[in-house]
Parts: structure tokens; sequence; C-alpha cells
């Protein structure tokens, strides 16, 4: 009989763990995902709208084969993306209005601005 305990300990651990975790998976669940690429030196799209007053994913796909990084000091965000790789980035809530971003590497060509809405 006392070869069961450490099998219902660890079954009931499981159960609370489980119930602990529930909350934050219904949180990341209910994040809304976002995405921009680039591309040539440039993001695709330039102009990315977001609901405001929410937190969002955003994931960066760098099609190039050189490293990008983004970058926005409105959003405090930085964020290497080595070639041909993705990043992701976490912004929000953000107020409505408009938060320009670059890329720190090509400043003259990688621009853009997320609008929150």
């Amino acid at each position: 009989m006392s070869g069961n305990k450490p099998l219902q300990w660890t079954a009931l651990f499981s159960v609370w763990f489980s119930l602990l975790l529930l909350p934050m998976g219904q949180v990341i669940a209910q994040t809304p995902v976002f995405e921009i690429e680039i591309r040539e030196h440039l993001f695709f799209p330039a102009e990315l709208e977001i609901p405001a007053n929410q937190k969002i994913k955003l994931i960066i796909y760098n099609r190039d084969p050189t490293p990008e990084e983004f970058e926005s000091n409105e959003l405090n965000r930085e964020k290497v993306i080595v070639g041909n790789s993705q990043g992701v980035v976490f912004i929000g809530p953000l107020k409505p209005g408009e938060y320009p971003f670059f890329g720190e590497f090509n400043l003259k060509t990688a621009l853009g601005k997320i609008i929150a809405k």
C-alpha cells in the first residue's frame, strides 16, 4: 500500500501544477500576434496597425542574409535579428498614436511605424 503513496503525490502535484499554469496559458493565448518582414533592408509592411491599449506579440522575420536590429526609442525596444531568422518582441499596451521604428544597421531604408488605434 505504501508503494502507491509517491504515485498519488505525483498525480496530485501534476493536477495542482496544471491548475496553476492554466491562467498563464489563457493570457498567452489571448495576446494578439502580428508579423513584419525584413527584405532587402526594408520593413514589410512599413506601417503596422495594432489595437491600442492591448499587449501584442510582434514576430519579425529577417529574410535577408545579414543581421538587422529592430529598434524604437518610442517603444523602448531593441532586438537584433540575425540573417534568415526571426525574433519576437512584446509591445504595449500602447496609447493610441504612432510609434516609429527603424533598422539600426540600415538607417536610410529600414524605416517603419506602428499605429495603435
